[in-house]
Parts: C-alpha cells; sequence; structure tokens
C-alpha cells in the first residue's frame, strides 16, 4: 500500500484490501507509509491502518482518498490504461508529500486508551503512532520521513521484532509437512460431529458453525445438551451484540447445529471430534463405539490434549482413519490447533485436517505423539513452578500478576480457570493428592462453575 502512495494517482478492484500490517512483524510501514497516510486520509485512519495494521476495503480506501478510483474486478489494466489516459493531462499533479495532516490529539489520546491492553508491552504500535504524530506536529514531510526511518530502524534492530518476524515464518512452516505430497487427494467434509457439549465441544462446534458447516452435536443428558446449545447461542448473541455478527447469520448458524441424544446420529458425519473427559479409559470406550457406527472414511479425532493417540486408535479396526485435533480454550477464540499424528494416521487424513484447520481460521501445527504434545509440554515446567509458589504461601492473584507483567496474555492459575480445573481430573471426590484434585472434588472447576483459583 504505502509504495503506491507515492504515486500521484491509485486505481483498486473492488475485493483488493488495502493496509499496512508491518505492526504485526514489530515494524513500521518504512517507505512513507506513516507519512503519507496521515497526509492524505487523516490522523485517525492513519493510526487504524499503522498501529493496528487492520486492512481496509477498496470502497473506504476510495472515500478516504487513499485511491482515486475503482476499476473491474477483470479489466483492471484496461480500465487503469483508460484512466490514466483521462487524468493525464491534468496538473498540478497531486503529490502526498505537499499536503498537510491535521492534529488530532483527541483521536489519538482515545485510540491509545482503546487499545492500551492490546499494545502492552509492545514496541511497535507505540512507535507506529509517534511517526503518525510526527506527520501531524507542523514537521515537514522530509523531517517525518527521517524520523520514521529512525524508528524502523530501532525497531528491525530489536529483540522483539526478530521474534515476531520469527513467529510469522515458523506458523507457516509448521503448516507444511514435508513427508506428505502437496496434491496428496483430501477427504470431503460436509457435516461434523462432536461428542460432548461442554466448554470444548460447543466452542469446538462454533468453529465449524462460523465456516458454514453443519454439526451433529451429541450429549448423554437433555439438560447437558441444553446448557452446552445454550451457551453456543448465548455467544453468538453476544458477538452480534457488539456487531461482529448480524442476528440472521447467527439463526443460520444456529440452524446448521443439530443436537442429539442418540450416538447412532454420527453415523452421517465425515469428521467425528470425541470432546469429553481426560480419560483413556472414557475415550476408548467412545472409539469403540465409533468404530462400529461412524461410516467408512469418516475421520476419528480425539479433542484429547496429552492422551496417547496411538492407544487411542488401537481400539478401532480403522486407525489410520484417527488423528488428533487439540483446540485450546476457549475453542472458539484461541487460534492454535494441534494437530497429533498417530503413528497409523494416513497423509490424506492428516491433509484434510490441515486444510480444514485453515478453512475454520486455525494455525494449525503437527504434532507427535507425546505426553502433553507441544503446547502443554511447554506449559508444564510453568505449572509445577506456579503451584510451588502457591505451596510456599503466594496468591494465585500475585503469581498470575507477574507472568502478565511479563508479557504474557494470562497467568498459569488465571488459564486453569478459564479452560477447566476439572481437565484431566480422575473424577474420584475421596482421592485427594495434589491442590487441583482438591479444587475439583469441591466442583471449583472454574469459571464454568464460578469458582476455580479464584
Amino acid at each position: 500500500c504505502e509504495v503506491t502512495l507515492g504515486c500521484h494517482y491509485r486505481v483498486a478492484v473492488p475485493s483488493a484490501k488495502i493496509g499496512t500490517p508491518e505492526v504485526k512483524l514489530g515494524l513500521l510501514p518504512g517507505a512513507g507509509g506513516t507519512q503519507r497516510i496521515p497526509r492524505i486520509a487523516g490522523v485517525k485512519l492513519a493510526l487504524e491502518m499503522t498501529a493496528k495494521g487492520d486492512p481496509i476495503s477498496a470502497k473506504k480506501a476510495l472515500d478516504a482518498g487513499l485511491i482515486d478510483k475503482i476499476v473491474g474486478e477483470d479489466s483492471l489494466e484496461a480500465d487503469a490504461v483508460a484512466f490514466a489516459r483521462e487524468i493525464a493531462s491534468k496538473r498540478p499533479l497531486p503529490r502526498a508529500s505537499a499536503k498537510t495532516a491535521r492534529a488530532d490529539p483527541d483521536a489519538v489520546a482515545a485510540f491509545k486508551k482503546e487499545n492500551a491492553r492490546r499494545f502492552r508491552n509492545f514496541d511497535a504500535p507505540a512507535a507506529n503512532i509517534a511517526c503518525v504524530e510526527k506527520a501531524a506536529d507542523g514537521s515537514s514531510f522530509e523531517e517525518g520521513i527521517a524520523f520514521e526511518r529512525q524508528e524502523f530502524m530501532k525497531l528491525m534492530m530489536g529483540v522483539q521484532s526478530a521474534a515476531q518476524r520469527h513467529i510469522f515464518f515458523a506458523e507457516r512452516q509448521a503448516a507444511k509437512i514435508d513427508d506428505v505430497p502437496a496434491d496428496t487427494k483430501l477427504r470431503e467434509i460436509k457435516r461434523v460431529g462432536v461428542i460432548g457439549a461442554g466448554t470444548m465441544g460447543g466452542g469446538i462446534s462454533m468453529n465449524f458453525l462460523s465456516a458454514g458447516i453443519p454439526v451433529t452435536i451429541v450429549e448423554m443428558q437433555q439438560d447437558a445438551l441444553d446448557r452446552g446449545t445454550g451457551v453456543v447461542r448465548k455467544n453468538y448473541e453476544a458477538t452480534a451484540a457488539k456487531g461482529r455478527m448480524k442476528p440472521e447469520q447467527v439463526e443460520q448458524a444456529m440452524g446448521a447445529l443439530k443436537p442429539t441424544l442418540d450416538f447412532a446420529d454420527l453415523a452421517e458425519c465425515d469428521l467425528i471430534i470425541e470432546a469429553v473427559y481426560e480419560t483413556m479409559e472414557v475415550k476408548k470406550e467412545i472409539f469403540t463405539k465409533l468404530d462400529a457406527i461412524a461410516k467408512p472414511g469418516a475421520i476419528l479425532a480425539s479433542n484429547t490434549s496429552y492422551l496417547d493417540i496411538d492407544a487411542i486408535a488401537a481400539c478401532t479396526k480403522r486407525p489410520q482413519d484417527v488423528v488428533g485435533m487439540h483446540f485450546f480454550s476457549p475453542a472458539n477464540v484461541m487460534k492454535l490447533l494441534e494437530v497429533v499424528r498417530g503413528d497409523k494416521t494416513a497423509d490424506d487424513v492428516l491433509a484434510t485436517v490441515m486444510a480444514l484447520a485453515k478453512k475454520i481460521k486455525k494455525v494449525a501445527v503437527v504434532a507427535g505423539v507425546t505426553y502433553g504434545f507441544i503446547g502443554n509440554r511447554m506449559l508444564m515446567p510453568r505449572q509445577v513452578e506456579a503451584t510451588k509458589l502457591l505451596l510456599e504461601g503466594a496468591s494465585p492473584e500475585q503469581i498470575d500478576k507477574v507472568h502478565v507483567a511479563f508479557g504474557m496474555p494470562m497467568g498459569p492459575f488465571q488459564m486453569s480457570d478459564l479452560a477447566g480445573v476439572d481437565i484431566g481430573w480422575h473424577r474420584d471426590p475421596s482421592r485427594i493428592e495434589n491442590i487441583r484434585d482438591a479444587l475439583a472434588a469441591e466442583n471449583r472447576w472454574g469459571q464454568k462453575t464460578k469458582a476455580g483459583f479464584y
């Protein structure tokens, strides 16, 4: 986007997105973007585009003056040439660098306040804001460009941008599976089944419903089924209340959800995801049942966060169709999806799940069969040390505050309450072996029971 702003005129097709996403790499648009956008479109839009990195539509860009004409989707070159001929004789030619950006301290203050939590501990948003402010403080364009270059170099040489750039490329590398051919034929997924309507089951269902894929959700008790589907509706309605969905989209999503108490209804599903208690015995029982009722070629997935996928697959006569799909809580929000490849998981199963993850807007990472896979294996030492501090007298709040101050979005005990203190619990209230057992035995399961570590 910013390079085109150095041109006298700009055209775009209707589907084009105009943006400066460099902040997401811990950088700023270092080719004049922070100086030209506020001079053309104003400080407020410049802050949104640079400090947040959010793209805008071609229509919004046209209204803001960032482009001069929207041309045909299939006739870009011809329409661009025609427009160039139309304005070729116009003088003087418009230059963004010759424009003056009007200072708007109220907009800057409101923007900083609104995004304080989002920007906390990050260097790049503050640098982008400072550059936009420089464009509107009466400085010349040349002075603004020099300031932008100075701030860009600071960020580029810093550890934060290096880390964010590493993440950017690592996420893309993680999506590639070296030993699975790129042209592997994918299995068709027209309907997804979810076993369990609890916190995870409901959240998992929302991912597919939001992508337009019908879901059959199964529970053992009617009250649990009603409660689970009620939470799904409540979540969608809350999203609609914030203006992120239309009421008719809420009804469309709920209309694609089929709640049932009959396990046999899963026979019509192309992918079935088990999301029940983290107990091997329960998992094995469910997969034995699935083996008997799922149609040939259906993918059987477990949402387990640490149990042995190969042991689960061994309960079936089709281990090649079994895979792990570990969503992180809350499943409808968190982007990471661990795809656990079993010893006998078929290539087309793996490829299908990876492609499906992209469709439901998840960042998928292939993991091997090992305790805790990747995410929980990394988090385990943190949880162990946090629990030691708890036993030595520190409160959950004190421990979590240190983690948040360090830069993590939440602390270990906040995360436990969000995900569920009862995850992995052996379900025997008389067997108290640690703090989590004691809390779970008292039905302090976290946010879902309104009591946990907090």
